[in-house]
């Protein structure tokens, strides 16, 4: 299946890439795009057939994939990537948030919602059994 996204589209959208980062972000692209893709269809919908109905959409793929295709070629991979960092003197006291608990390729809930894959549907119950008019639906 084809990516969202290209090598040319991270370093248009997002910068020129380090010469050690081409081969990992080429095959990122594939499994970034993949795990879009698996996401859409655990809610039921096909990532495909949304982008071939609508043309925004693929622009919108192709940023989401560029994102998160950037974010995991920030993470570290010599030590583990912090959020947050603080150390104390005297006290020997050292803490710190990790940015993934280990590690790897993560997408966001907001990234899933630009895509339409987390929509929620919004209903009513009726557990009193009234009509629109506040009258109970039996007739007695």
């Amino acid at each position: 299946m084809k990516a969202f996204a290209t090598l040319e589209d991270i370093t248009n959208l997002w910068r020129d890439l380090k010469s050690d980062e081409i081969e990992k972000a080429g095959n990122l692209l594939e499994i970034v795009s993949n795990s879009l893709r698996y996401e859409a269809t655990k809610v039921g919908k096909n990532l495909d057939e949304m982008i071939a109905q609508n043309e925004a959409l693929a622009s919108v793929a192709k940023s989401v994939t560029v994102d998160v295709v950037a974010r995991t070629l920030l993470t570290s991979t010599e030590n583990e990537p912090m959020t947050q960092f603080s150390q104390s003197a005297l006290g020997y006291s050292v803490t710190g948030t990790y940015l993934v608990p280990g590690g790897g390729l993560f997408i966001k809930k907001s990234e899933l919602s630009r895509l339409g894959l987390r929509r929620q549907k919004v209903g009513v119950m009726d557990i009193y059994g009234l009509d629109d008019s506040g009258n109970t639906g039996s007739s007695v």
